[in-house]
């Protein structure tokens, strides 16, 4: 691949995933308000707690074989024969475990009185998992499949939802065709695999190798997980289901800002391996630094943005009942920025030149504070302590990785243009607070709280002539005259 290619193979590779990450997030996002109150609270909160004890089976089952594999097709993806034997050892290695896996889960549901019929149903998403192969398009830079098929497939889910949930003891409903939806969509990517990879003889040899390494990249997960998804368990345990309504829909709204933002770092993982494979390191670092900037530039306002909009927001969005909602993600959007920054150093730069036990000892550091302040705060603060914890935690998780890439990277030139975002993002937050308490609540004031914000804020970047704010401008007026001067050569070839 060229030079002069290489940015905007990384611009529409970046396009892709954000979809990709966007449609597992906004899609179901889309059902939230009527989920919300159809099944209120409780139901919502019986989901979220069933499926994050459901993810750790998933984060077993499949180790780091996700990560791992995108990592290691990304390295060998100039060679069919080699990439052909790379994924067929990596896809049996992550049958074998997540069978084993299963067969656990099935002896939990047998001790288990709670839920039974509902973890049952959650159970599908380890049957997906096991069949999920879009780390081998995502290790060959191939994101138009993944979004392509997630898009028909989600789309169809939402339909299902709105049909056939109408009453809280639909739950097992909603819950199925999540599920299910998710099957569906790993099963579609099978079509493409024969005019991708080949058929190949393998050793034992060729299974196993892969185990050590994917191992490797499991311990960061496993530490990732126990802030992510053991919020939502420890919450369920010490406090009501219903506080784990009001956590998990607030950090759904916040996911939905960091898939804008984190997209990036799929698309660079095996982008910077590939370069890095080829001893490249100077390049490796102006990824780096390009990227942090784009990062921080998207994150910091998404973070401001969403805090403003939280209080007249959550009642017109989630119903009565969810007005905590708004307070909990107040509290938690600081994460998009800390989250966006450690991405970067982490998935985009740790990872890919192999060091994996500094990537791992960052989020290990997190998982740990987020468990005590967990253990401590729920107690008194239920789901506002979960929301603390989680801040704090992921601070620290950025706060280690900076410190582990100081000789390497120059902090301060990633920083560098951090501030013209930060009072960019104040003044905004300031206009758009404003803004919600001169409006009453409601669609048209969020509508207004929304492009008011942007405008805000890419003007006040002009002013303040930030050269990355400039750049996109230009490229997204280059694009509307490009498709205005299709429409007219269209036009004039119609009249003649």
């Amino acid at each position: 691949m060229s030079e002069k290619e290489t940015p905007m193979s990384i611009a529409k590779n970046y396009f892709y995933n954000a979809v990709y990450q966007i449609i597992n997030l906004l899609i179901p996002l889309i059902t939230v308000p009527y989920i919300s109150r159809v099944l209120g609270s409780n139901g919502v909160g019986i989901n979220a707690y069933t499926n994050s004890i459901t993810q750790y089976f998933i984060l077993f089952g499949t180790l780091g074989i996700a990560l791992y594999g995108n990592r290691a097709i990304a390295y060998v993806r100039d060679d069919r024969t080699k990439l052909s034997r790379t994924f067929w050892g990596i896809f049996i290695l992550k049958i074998i475990t997540t069978s084993l896996t299963y067969v656990i889960f099935l002896c939990f549901l047998q001790i288990t009185d709670q839920y039974k019929g509902i973890f049952l149903i959650q159970s599908i998403l380890i049957l997906a998992a096991a069949l999920d192969i879009s780390w081998l398009f995502m290790g060959l830079e191939d994101f138009k499949k993944t979004v392509v098929r997630n898009l028909i497939v989600r789309i169809i889910g939402v339909i299902c939802i709105y049909v056939f949930v109408k009453t809280p003891i639909d739950l097992w409903k909603y819950v199925f065709i999540l599920s299910v939806s998710q099957l569906l969509g790993q099963l579609t990517l099978w079509f493409y695999l024969p005019k991708t990879v080949q058929k190949v003889k393998l050793k034992w040899r060729d299974v196993t190798k892969h185990f050590i390494p994917s191992i490797s990249l499991f311990f960061p997960q496993m530490a990732i997980q126990i802030y992510v998804v053991l919020n939502k368990t420890m919450l369920g345990y010490f406090s009501k289901t219903e506080e784990v309504g009001f956590f998990d829909n607030a950090d759904k709204i916040v996911k939905i800002a960091l898939s804008i933002v984190t997209a990036m770092g799929i698309v660079m993982l095996p982008r910077v391996s590939h370069t890095f494979a080829r001893g490249d390191m100077r390049k490796v670092k102006e990824y780096i630094y390009q990227s942090f900037e784009f990062a921080s530039y998207l994150s910091i306002p998404m973070m401001f943005g969403i805090a403003g909009i939280a209080k007249g927001f959550t009642p017109w969005f989630f119903g009565p009942g969810f007005e905590k909602t708004g307070l909990l993600i107040c509290v938690i959007s600081p994460i998009i920025v800390f989250i966006a920054w450690s991405n970067v150093i982490g998935q985009q730069y740790l990872m890919p030149i192999g060091k994996v036990r500094e990537f791992t000892t960052s989020v290990l550091a997190g998982a740990i504070v987020n468990f005590f302040l967990n253990l401590f705060l729920i107690r008194y603060y239920q789901s506002v302590g979960t929301a603390i914890a989680t801040l704090i935690a992921e601070l620290v998780v950025t706060f280690v990785q900076l410190w582990f890439i100081r000789h390497d990277i120059r902090v301060i030139k990633l920083l560098s243009s951090a501030w013209k975002y930060i009072v960019s993002g104040i003044i905004m937050y300031s206009s758009i607070h404003f803004i919600g308490l001169v409006l009453h609540n409601g669609v048209k004031t969020t509508v207004i709280q929304v492009f008011s914000g942007i405008i805000i804020y890419v003007m006040l970047l002009v002013l303040f002539k930030s050269n990355l704010n400039m750049k996109l401008l230009l490229l997204i007026v280059g694009k509307l005259r490009i498709k205005s001067n299709k429409l007219s050569h269209r036009d004039l070839d119609e009249r003649e």
